[in-house]
C-alpha cells in the first residue's frame, strides 16, 4: 500500500457540495493498494501511520505521534498513487489494486486506525471529490509499504 499523509490544522471532503469527512487537527491521509496487498499491508501502514512522530513537541521537535496528540485522521482513497510515468506522458494505472479490492483494504486501513484508537473520517471510494486541506509545516510524508 502507498500514502501520502500531510499533517493538518484542518482538511475537508466534500462530493456533489455534500460534507462526506472533515476533521481538524491531525492527518490527511491519501491511500492507494496496489495489486498483491491485503490486510498485512493495510495493518502494517495503519500501525506506522499512527505512531509517526511528525507533531511537534513542548521543545517544538516532531517527536509527537497522532496517537500522542489526540489528533484525527481523514483517508481519502487515491489511486493515483499508483501511477506509472516511466513511459510516455499519460500516466498508467495498472499496478493499483483493483476496485473491489482496492475498497476493502481502504475500508480496512481506516479501521485499523480507529482500532487504534483514532477518530477517522472519510471520503467516499471512487467519487470524483473536492479536498481542501491546511497543510502545517508544511509537512508532507510519502510511506510504502
Amino acid at each position: 500500500m502507498r500514502a501520502l499523509v500531510q499533517r493538518v490544522s484542518e482538511a475537508r471532503v466534500t462530493v456533489e457540495d455534500r460534507v462526506t469527512g472533515e476533521i481538524g487537527s491531525g492527518l490527511m491521509i491519501l491511500v492507494c493498494a496496489m495489486q498483491g496487498d491485503g490486510e498485512a499491508e493495510a495493518d502494517q501502514l495503519a500501525a506506522k501511520i499512527a505512531k509517526l512522530r511528525i507533531f511537534k513537541d513542548e521543545a517544538g521537535k516532531m517527536n509527537r505521534s497522532l496517537l500522542d496528540t489526540g489528533g484525527a485522521a481523514l483517508v481519502v482513497s487515491q489511486f493515483t498513487l499508483a501511477a506509472d510515468t516511466s513511459r510516455g506522458n499519460r500516466p498508467g494505472f495498472s499496478t493499483a489494486a483493483p476496485p473491489a479490492e482496492g475498497e476493502r483494504l481502504y475500508r480496512c486501513f481506516s479501521d485499523r486506525l480507529r482500532a487504534a484508537g483514532i477518530e477517522v473520517a472519510n471520503g467516499e471510494f471512487g467519487a470524483d471529490m473536492d479536498v481542501r486541506l491546511v497543510n502545517q509545516g508544511p509537512v508532507t510524508i510519502w510511506l510504502e509499504t
